[in-house]
């Protein structure tokens, strides 16, 4: 379960991943409305996984001190080809390792929060069957949706915006600002009080044995 929340609140984890920030319309401004509420509030931490592992030697250590900590965590990026950044999906790979993010003795995660707050290039009627993505864009969160099963989060709704390219900037400010307002008051949300907690996703020990702990 997670930790007990302090006097400040309970504890956000934001995980930044953007291949190049600096040309980032939306990214950019997420970590930064991020950082902001990170000085006003103790208990949210934000970081930017491309600045901090630009060689791609992740800390699992410390990324996983770092995840067990929270009580929500945030995964901010764009899409690229329907599915996260590279540096991103090297994080669950290493980071929810077996036996401790899932499977035998892996609850290190458990009955914590995992939301995802994204953007495309394209706009909303891309994601459509009549539109160029042939699909609506939820269909493309299946693989989100089950890890966090697997590990035992709570998948929260996502934040999208779309055609991050043409936006305007006051529907950019608009998005952060609204980022920023749900990390500080997390997890006064209203549209968790009916949010079931996950179910118990068993990953029996025959099919991914855990040599470590035979």
């Amino acid at each position: 379960m997670a930790p007990p929340r302090g006097a400040s609140g309970p504890h956000v984890l934001v995980l930044v991943a953007h291949p190049d920030l600096r040309r980032s319309r939306v990214n950019r401004r997420l970590k930064q409305r991020g950082q902001a509420a990170a000085r006003s509030a103790p208990g949210i931490e934000v970081r930017d996984l491309y600045a901090l592992y630009p060689d791609f030697t992740i800390d699992v250590g410390a990324e996983q001190a770092a995840a067990a900590a929270a009580d929500l965590i945030v995964w901010v990026h764009p899409i690229q080809w329907y599915a996260m950044p590279a540096l991103m999906k090297l994080w669950v790979d290493e980071v929810l390792s077996l036996g401790w993010a899932y499977g035998p003795g892996g609850r290190a995660l458990a009955g914590k929060d995992l939301w995802l707050v994204t953007s495309t290039g394209a706009r909303q009627e891309a994601y459509h069957p009549s539109g160029y993505n042939r699909h609506f864009f939820d269909a493309f969160l299946p693989p989100y949706e089950q890890t966090a099963a697997l590990c035992g989060l709570r998948f929260l709704p996502p934040l999208v915006l779309h055609g991050a390219h043409v936006a305007s900037a006051d529907e950019l400010d608009s998005h952060a600002a609204l980022f920023g307002q749900r990390i500080l008051s997390h997890p006064d949300w209203p549209e968790l009080a009916d949010l079931p907690a996950c179910e118990a996703c068993i990953t029996p020990a025959q099919d991914r044995p855990n040599r470590a702990l035979a």
